[in-house]
């Protein structure tokens, strides 16, 4: 079969539009205010083999690593029409236990095996674990959470009821996890539902062709713009603030060799893996390099594992860019996660320095707050992620209270927040003057003040408190994140990682990163 333009550039629309149906499936029918407002999720479409065709323009952390969760349901189970597996395990392609991937085989008449899978991964706002929102401080991953093998969670259409119950029977918010995970399994049918309709239409043949060429497509476009980034070894390090157990920097080191058209990542000098939960597994530094280099092609191409072909990955087991079991990974896909992102843009930024930011935030500003609401006298969970200031351009400013790089969710409304949780939002605005200074501003961070109805524990994961986002050419700093308890005697500077027992009528206040700035400024 030859190529057809046209039809490539029909499949690419129809094949990502899929995954974006099968998202706001989920996004209007999720119970927590972390998915249906902040839209914590990602949806995608896979081939048999478990490699991505296709993915909505959701969370850039999540989509890079769900290929190796789908693989590792491909390679535990044989799929019948109508089976679903579950599963969560940072070492089995997952990120950290909240987020939790389903897939799901699509299958037409006349073939036993499923010709498609379509997966959907989400972040759940408890899932167990030492503290409430399951983002503690802990040693090893026993203590984050319940750790979900492969599982069939519906089988031939039907609920399996026990994996259910055991899922449910281990979180702090059952009512509201069940309704989630009802809502992950309804964007999985819409998935099949689009893509048997787009078989029926077109021909399996045809959709199977137009896949395979739109990650050779992706894989062509990704070589030539490799290919014009100079040859030469670019190397670059950056530290994570320490991991909460101890104060010591992380350092994450990159040698970054570009060959012609193939680029090869060496993260191999980055430091061992640490006792606290920043640790980052193979598969969100691999989210990272797809995310970066992705970003660098200008056309509008599909994003799928074709891209990832001219690149290579090393890293060396055991490491904060590579953790081994039991370590503890909780923050490291929402923070090293990003510090990763920086590592390879400063990089990129010696060998392309017209075409690279300055550095972002640096930090997804997690906060998870749990305890007993007084007035349901039911337990709940709250979890979110907070914007800050992206770095500014060799062209522009860096944009304000935004979230960057690695995440792609929401700010959940103030009304969302007070009328789901004890909460009362004393402030939430731009933090002016936090972008660091140069020709080019870098984005200002935001300020949230949260303040509790009810007693409640708090655990905050976060970064770029002690070391600033690095400008670029001359540029300034962003200004440096911080973190405050206030209660009617004190007011409290917190360290980047913490928890506390707090008190009804205690204030909690982010004031998130700035942006780098870019070029320095000329005197006059």
């Amino acid at each position: 079969m030859d190529v057809n333009p046209i039809l490539l550039e029909v499949f690419k629309n129809k094949l990502s539009s899929v995954s974006e149906e099968m998202g706001v499936s989920l996004n209007r029918t999720a119970f927590s205010p972390n998915i249906k407002e902040r839209r914590d999720f990602s949806c995608a479409v896979f081939d048999s083999n478990g490699d991505m065709i296709a993915q909505a323009a959701h969370i850039p952390v999540h989509l890079g690593s769900m290929p190796m969760s789908v693989k590792e349901a491909i390679k535990d189970f044989e799929f019948k029409e109508g089976d679903m597996v579950v599963l969560n395990d940072p070492f089995k392609g997952g990120t950290h236990l909240p987020d939790i991937t389903i897939v799901a085989g699509v299958f037409v008449d006349g073939i036993d095996k499923p010709v498609f899978f379509v997966a959907n991964r989400a972040h759940h706002a408890d899932v167990g674990g030492m503290s409430s929102g399951s983002m503690p401080l802990s040693t090893n991953i026993f203590q984050e959470g319940i750790i979900i093998p492969p599982l069939k969670i519906v089988e031939e259409g039907k609920i399996n009821e026990n994996v259910f119950k055991l899922l449910l029977n281990n979180v702090r918010t059952p009512y509201e996890r069940e309704g989630d995970f009802k809502a992950q399994i309804m964007a999985n049918m819409t998935g099949i539902k689009r893509l048997k309709e787009m078989i029926e239409k077109y021909s399996l043949e045809t959709v199977r062709f137009y896949s395979k060429e739109l990650m050779n497509y992706s894989e062509r476009i990704m070589r030539k713009t490799i290919n014009d980034i100079p040859d030469g070894v670019y190397s670059f390090t950056d530290y994570l603030d320490d991991d909460g157990i101890s104060k010591e920097n992380i350092k994450i080191h990159l040698d970054l060799t570009i060959k012609g058209d193939e680029a090869i990542l060496d993260f191999s000098k980055s430091d061992r893996q640490v006792d606290g939960s920043i640790n980052a597994v193979y598969a969100i530094t691999l989210s990272a390099v797809l995310y970066v280099f992705r970003s660098l092609i200008k056309e509008e191409i599909p994003t799928n594992t074709g891209i990832l072909r001219p690149i290579k990955l090393i890293t060396k087991k055991g490491t904060i860019v590579d953790a081994t079991f039991p370590a503890a990974v909780a923050g490291g896909n929402v923070e090293t996660s990003q510090r990763i992102v920086d590592v390879i843009l400063g990089a990129l930024s010696i060998a392309i320095p017209d075409k690279i930011p300055a550095a972002s935030q640096g930090t997804m500003n997690n906060i998870a707050i749990g305890g007993i609401n007084s007035k349901t006298n039911e337990p709940f969970a709250y979890y979110e992620t907070l914007g800050g200031g992206m770095g500014a351009t060799p062209y522009s400013h860096g944009e304000s209270a935004i979230h960057s790089h690695m995440t792609n969710t929401l700010n959940t409304p103030i009304e969302a927040l007070e009328y789901s949780y004890p909460f009362l939002v004393k402030r939430y605005s731009i933090r002016e003057n936090s972008g660091g200074v140069g020709k080019f501003l870098g984005g200002n961070g935001l300020i949230k003040e949260i303040e509790l109805l009810d007693d409640a524990e708090i655990t905050v994961l976060s970064e770029r408190r002690k070391l600033a986002p690095y400008g670029l050419a001359g540029g300034g700093s962003g200004k440096k994140g911080r973190n405050v308890i206030i209660s009617q005697s004190s007011e409290r500077e917190m360290p980047p990682k913490f928890s506390a027992k707090l008190k009804k009528g205690d204030i909690v206040r982010i004031e998130t990163p700035g942006g780098g700035g870019y070029y320095k400024v000329k005197k006059t």
